[in-house]
């Protein structure tokens, strides 16, 4: 198990989550750690409500970007004899990148580099997906932009493409790995528990919008 489940790739999959851009980035160019602003979180929606469209879109992108990468760290081991199981063992090889990818969350959730204190993972978990489940991925996508143009938030938006991934992969795709079907109601449960918080202020009509392609009008 040690063999195929490299702890050497899990630790590098884990550090890659764990590179806090929300944090970073907000210190080197606008001096502000947007933990300490807004929903407290160091990820890709908060940013945006705290430092902008721009630097929001940036750290979305880096964090789907570190989610991405570390799943594909599966095939990487394969090529240089790390892991022993490769893209024609189709389950036992998903199985590896998800394990990555739930490895990178985790990082994105808890940083080492950032105190332990990161975001909600939303945009590594994408990236995750994307790497495992292209088609999913889009989908869920189109589900996010869709929400997120017609109501605002953001957070409504990650929970209900959230909740599209399983939907897709168990009666759109019809997958027949166990442990993707398990994931995706895991992505369910995940994204529900971060944002425990961001649904209490929505039935309280109190949620944040997040305006994309136009200026929130100021009257």
């Amino acid at each position: 198990m040690i063999s195929v489940y490299s702890i050497s790739t899990l630790l590098l999959a884990y550090l890659l989550g764990s590179i806090p851009t929300a944090v970073w980035l907000g210190q080197a160019f606008y001096g502000v750690d947007v933990r300490e602003y807004g929903s407290g979180n160091a990820g890709a929606t908060n940013t945006f409500r705290v430092l902008g469209k721009k630097a929001g879109i940036a750290v979305m992108v880096i964090d789907i970007f570190k989610g991405y990468t570390a799943t594909k760290l599966a095939k990487l081991a394969y090529l240089i004899g790390i892991s022993a199981i490769g893209p024609q063992n189709a389950v036992p090889f998903v199985n590896y990148e998800l394990a990555l990818g739930v490895i990178a969350v985790m990082g994105h959730l808890f940083p080492v580099f950032a105190g332990f204190r990161g975001g909600k993972g939303v945009a590594t978990l994408f990236g995750m997906v994307l790497a495992v489940n292209p088609v999913a991925a889009l989908l869920c996508v189109a589900v996010f932009l869709l929400v997120l143009l017609s109501t605002k938030y953001v957070s409504l938006s990650s929970i209900s493409a959230g909740f599209t991934f399983p939907i897709v992969t168990v009666f759109i795709l019809q997958s027949s790995i166990k442990s993707e079907v398990l994931y995706g109601i895991a992505v369910c449960l995940l994204i529900l528990v971060t944002h425990q918080k961001n649904l209490e202020r929505l039935l309280k009509g109190k949620e944040t919008k997040v305006y994309l392609f136009r200026k929130k009008n100021s009257a």
